[in-house]
């Protein structure tokens, strides 16, 4: 899997933009406040793995981040897991927001597919929250309790997050475009007293009535006692278990906003990562922790600050909707769109970039791959001259897509392409506004994450690949995972494979130029497009259905090589895989687990590999589909079936063919 064809060179940053770049800012008070100089990037991500209790102390007070109490201690305990991080500090994601209130720009734009560009101004957007705040308040949430949400990119869905976040209580998204059981799988694990929900929303052209999926919600989570309506219409009669209170009535009732002093490592938000076997992962990431790690990634790394428009284009099920709201952090205008990013045409985000000033815009890889092949000239059809950085994640980006930006884009705008995660809520590789970009290459490994590529004996590689790790703690790790106690789903999560050492389940390539390559997945999680899932739900999706016995699915992203997951099941006696079966399995996904996970393909097997434990076997399945050897990527001795290798061998060759 190696490559080291040399790529091409496509921007360089001027002596202005580095000038200008909040990293070179940072460097210059380094030197200045802290008699740290750094000749280059190298050296100054060198200091920051090797003395982390002080690059954090310096990013600290860089920052100037508000608190009600100062910190005892940078680093407390510094083991993987269970790192603590500034103990005795007590602050507030919110109060690092609203630091940044001005009359002179608007906090968000927002547009969709229904409504047209409006301005929330930041004095309009601390009252809602102060508002809404009032009510949760009022209706006895409290520090600790989990409020959820069902609801879409919104500026309402802003604010509930924002009011959650701000009285101490846990915040928590689905996306309205995920089906009903993968809500449920997600919000049953953190028993929420509180649910904000739309009846309905628009995507892809359509306006989609949620009202009986927000009935069912209210049914089968019981320890729900409030619902926040949220702007929109049902059909269908609103639930009567629990007490209902409608967005404009709540807004209506001005109150001041009252910020909740928490721990550094109070609980902020449960996002969710996929496991290949169970329900979701309910990870719970604390205040402080995202909020020093989002402030860097944010201001050094992406160099934003208070005179850039941000636009990353995101539904709320993706970590990217997180890290568009914490624009707010730095003081950007965060500018949203609620809607689907091919409709009418692959023009539409082009020109929101080009309606709002948008100055940094991100999206998934998927979506730059989709311009190209639909052969969109975004110049032409809209006023980008506002924007100077392109911001790329989710999947790895091809040099064909580097190419096809540059030369459809400005030559003088930035890409930075990032890879991170929704586990740690940040990234580990990134860009770097002081070095080139080469085609195909993250250019850096970020701040403070001390990154590796290593083999299976955990030796580190230079210019090979081999799997992404984080040798050491960083600040937004998870705090824990809900409902793991004795912290073993933490632990067989992320440090199975190198004892204390964070293994993230990519395959990396650290170039000689200290750039980074992200080849894909080498676990069994699938990566659609940048949003992530376990296989256990779509087999409980699949496997339900009464025709199917048994079903291996496997996720073939690979840097260079187009996305392809095909599904493999195993029929009861006498059946055989029709056209009708294929499309009653495709709508079971599409209704238990999201539409965007349908699979490409759909083939009739015997047997699914397992190995003596019944465990079924993904991985492997997925190294023989990507071109490698039998014998190098399985244990016949291991296996309850090895002979249910050879189907899948013969099918990699005709795939190849």
């Amino acid at each position: 899997m190696t490559e080291t064809a040399a790529p091409a060179l496509l921007w360089t940053p001027t002596a202005e933009r580095i000038e200008r770049s909040k990293l070179h800012r940072f460097m210059t008070w380094l030197r200045k406040e802290r008699g740290r100089d750094f000749e280059d990037y190298d050296s100054l991500w060198r200091w920051s793995v090797s003395d982390l209790e002080g690059f954090w102390a310096a990013v600290w007070d860089h920052f100037e981040l508000k608190s009600y109490k100062p910190y005892d201690k940078v680093l407390a305990k510094r083991e993987m897991p269970g790192a603590k991080w500034f103990t005795g500090a007590e602050l507030n994601f919110v109060d690092q927001v609203f630091r940044h209130e001005t009359a002179a720009r608007p906090a968000i734009l927002y547009s969709s597919e229904t409504q047209p560009l409006k301005q929330v101004a930041w004095s309009g957007l601390r009252e809602q929250v102060g508002a809404m705040a009032a009510h949760l308040r009022a209706l006895g949430v409290k520090r600790g309790d989990r409020v959820v949400a069902y609801a879409p990119n919104t500026p309402e869905t802003i604010v509930a997050f924002l009011a959650v976040a701000s009285i101490g209580a846990i915040w928590s998204v689905c996306s309205p475009d995920m089906g009903l059981n993968a809500v449920l799988d997600r919000f049953r694990q953190i028993e929420p007293v509180a649910l904000f929900a739309v009846p309905s929303s628009h995507y892809n052209g359509k306006h989609l009535d949620k009202g009986d999926v927000l009935a069912q919600l209210v049914a089968e989570l019981p320890s729900v006692q409030n619902l926040i309506l949220m702007p929109g219409e049902t059909a269908h009669a609103l639930p009567d278990r629990v007490s209902i209170a409608r967005w404009a009535d709540v807004i209506a009732k001005p109150a001041d906003l009252k910020v909740e002093p928490v721990p550094f490592d109070h609980p902020l938000w449960v996002v969710y990562s996929s496991g290949t076997t169970g329900l979701p992962k309910p990870i719970v990431h604390g205040h402080g922790g995202v909020v020093i790690v989002i402030m860097l990634m944010t201001a050094l790394h992406n160099d934003l600050g208070p005179d850039d428009v941000f636009h990353w284009y995101s539904s709320t099920g993706w970590i990217m909707w997180n890290a568009q709201v914490a624009g707010l952090l730095v003081g950007s205008t965060i500018a949203i769109y609620d809607g689907s990013p091919s409709w009418p045409d692959w023009n539409r985000l082009w020109q929101f970039v080009g309606e709002t000033k948008t100055t940094f815009f991100g999206a998934g890889a998927a979506f730059y791959a989709n311009c190209q092949k639909a052969g969109i000239e975004p110049r032409k059809m809209a006023d980008l001259s506002a924007l100077r950085t392109i911001g790329s994640t989710g999947s790895p980006l091809s040099e064909d897509s580097y190419a096809w930006i540059y030369d459809k884009l400005d030559k003088s705008v930035w890409l930075t392409s990032i890879s991170g995660g929704t586990d740690f809520a940040g990234a580990f590789v990134a860009g770097c506004t002081l070095l080139p970009v080469y085609a195909g290459e993250m250019q850096v490994r970020c701040l403070g994450a001390d990154i590796q590529s290593l083999d299976d004996q955990g030796k580190s590689l230079t210019d090979e690949v081999g799997e992404l790790v984080c040798a050491s703690p960083l600040p937004s790790m998870p705090l824990f995972l809900w409902n793991d106690p004795d912290g073993k789903r933490y632990h067989d999560s992320y440090f199975d494979m190198y004892p204390g050492v964070w293994r993230h389940g990519d395959w990396l390539r650290i170039t000689p130029r200290g750039g980074a390559i992200i080849y894909g997945r080498s676990d069994a999680t699938i990566n659609r497009h940048g949003l992530r899932l376990g296989t256990s739900e779509i087999y409980r999706a699949v496997e339900e259905l009464p025709e199917v016995l048994d079903s291996l699915i496997v996720d073939l992203e690979y840097l260079g090589r187009e996305s392809y997951m095909p599904l493999f099941v195993v029929l009861r006696p006498g059946l055989t895989l029709d056209a009708a079966l294929k499309d009653r399995i495709n709508q079971a996904i599409r209704k238990a687990v999201s539409a965007r996970f349908v699979p490409n393909d759909i083939f009739q097997v015997s047997d699914v590999p397992r190995t003596l434990s019944g465990k079924k076997l993904e991985v492997p399945v997925k190294k023989i589909l990507l071109g490698q050897p039998v014998e190098k990527v399985s244990n016949p001795g291991t296996m309850a079936n090895p002979g249910s290798l050879a189907w899948f061998v013969e099918f990699a060759k005709r795939r190849a063919a």
